[in-house]
């Protein structure tokens, strides 16, 4: 099939998980390539979107246009879904393979995993573990797209708002257990963890350094 993958942020952390997926599935004999500008998408089989920022609106140009999204579709809608979930205390996340359609997050489902963490993830191990679901996800419906079935999505939805710098801020008033789940989630380069004192701004930033084992 020609299938091609669709990022339209050069720099997102998605990118080389990108382009190994590239090569894997160029093994397979499948004609793939890695895009950065929706303007380049051709016709073809399948666009899978990944981390997408801009809405594409050229739907019609292959047979399946794959988005995937971490949340219970149509629950959790939206920007960021993996983070607000960990934010809520979760740490079994679903994972949905989707059509994508006109209106956003809105396209009948293909496929469900779920992302299992144990709770002391931060967020670049917390970003592979989406990955390694999101590429099982888009390997499995490449391979039996065929047969898979794709179910309307159905029951009630919500949406979550687009993160910024200020959803990073610590409250000093707070335990750091109380916010560790936001330290998990911050980025120490893109968006730190800050807290504000005596008309002054200070950045926090978090490095897992060892495993402590039981005695």
């Amino acid at each position: 099939m020609k299938i091609q993958l669709l990022c339209d942020n050069p720099k997102s952390w998605i990118v080389p998980y990108a382009k190994d997926l590239v090569a894997e599935l160029r093994k397979l004999s499948h004609d793939t390539t890695l895009l950065f500008d929706n303007k380049l998408v051709e016709r073809g089989d399948v666009l899978i979107l990944l981390s997408c920022e801009k809405i594409f609106k050229e739907l019609n140009l292959n047979t399946y246009n794959l988005v995937v999204h971490e949340s219970n579709l149509p629950a959790g809608k939206g920007w960021s879904p993996l983070t607000w979930q960990i934010l809520e205390g979760k740490n079994e996340i679903p994972v949905t393979l989707f059509e994508a359609a006109e209106k956003v997050d809105s396209g009948a489902i293909y496929l469900q995993e779920f992302i299992k963490l144990e709770g002391h993830e931060l967020l670049q191990e917390i970003k592979h573990q989406q990955w390694l679901v999101t590429k099982k996800l888009i390997i499995t419906f490449i391979s039996k797209h065929s047969t898979i079935k794709a179910i309307e999505q159905k029951g009630e939805e919500s949406f979550y708002p687009r993160r910024t710098n200020v959803d990073s801020k610590l409250d000093i008033n707070k335990t750091l257990l109380d916010q560790f789940n936001l330290l998990r989630t911050v980025s120490n380069d893109s968006y730190p963890a800050y807290f504000e004192h005596l008309g002054h701004r200070y950045e926090i930033k978090i490095k897992k350094v060892e495993e402590l084992k039981n005695n």
